[in-house]
């Protein structure tokens, strides 16, 4: 199976890189760095020469390139060359909101095949952060029906996917999502019982055609981004 590198050198070589044109789901608590794992993904896509697409549900393109610039990506560069373009849909959600006071099931019906059926012709990787933003109001079933049909379209257009889900959203649908996709990974902040200090570590959870460890990796985010130690 083709894959390909997510710019994380330690989940690289425990994984040799995720699978191309499958979906995979990342999880995990405020400040565990999902939007960090995201944007360091997309620049790996970038830099493999991959068109990506990076959908942003609560952030505008302006806060992520700052994120990027703090660890010395240059995320502009790759916008300037046509290899990476931001879906901001922040504001829309926030005009959707004031005008009807609620996301009514009607309004989530097309959102999850939205994200699919705006993204340009010739994406070959799409990063959504998050979709939890677009879940309100939805019962487990109804959650279910429209996230494997996204995974679905997602396969069927041969798109390399990841897809980010904040914790209160993981924590009512996890279950759920992760049947659908390809592979997930959890992120998770945790008081190490050794030395009483705080520590990141990641779960991978699975991955489908990969050997995978059973134990915690533990990471730091540091000038470089997300760093295995």
């Amino acid at each position: 199976m083709k894959r390909i590198k997510c710019g994380i050198e330690g989940i690289d070589g425990i994984t040799n890189g995720f699978p191309m044109g499958r979906s995979m789901l990342v999880t995990g608590d405020a400040g565990s760095g999902k939007t960090i794992f995201g944007l360091q993904f997309a620049r790996s896509s970038c830099i493999q020469g991959y068109k990506t697409v990076y959908i942003t549900t609560e952030e505008d393109a302006s806060d992520l390139y700052t994120q990027g610039d703090t660890f010395n990506w240059d995320l502009k560069s790759y916008t300037e060359n046509g290899l990476l373009s931001f879906n901001e849909l922040a504001g829309v959600r926030a005009r959707v909101t004031e005008a009807e006071m609620s996301i009514d099931i009607g309004s989530m019906k097309g959102s999850f095949s939205k994200f699919v059926n705006e993204l340009p012709e010739d994406t070959q990787t799409v990063i959504i952060d998050n979709i939890g933003s677009y879940t309100a109001k939805l019962t487990p079933y109804e959650f279910r029906d429209r996230f494997d049909l996204l995974i679905y379209d997602l396969k069927m257009r041969d798109i390399t996917a990841l897809v980010i889900l904040d914790s209160a959203t993981s924590n009512e649908f996890n279950e759920i999502a992760l049947f659908s996709v390809y592979g997930a990974l959890r992120l998770m902040k945790r008081e190490n019982p050794y030395t009483g200090r705080r520590e990141r570590v990641m779960d991978i959870m699975k991955m489908r055609s990969t050997k995978t460890p059973t134990q915690f990796i533990s990471y730091e985010i540091n000038s470089n981004g997300i760093t295995v130690i």
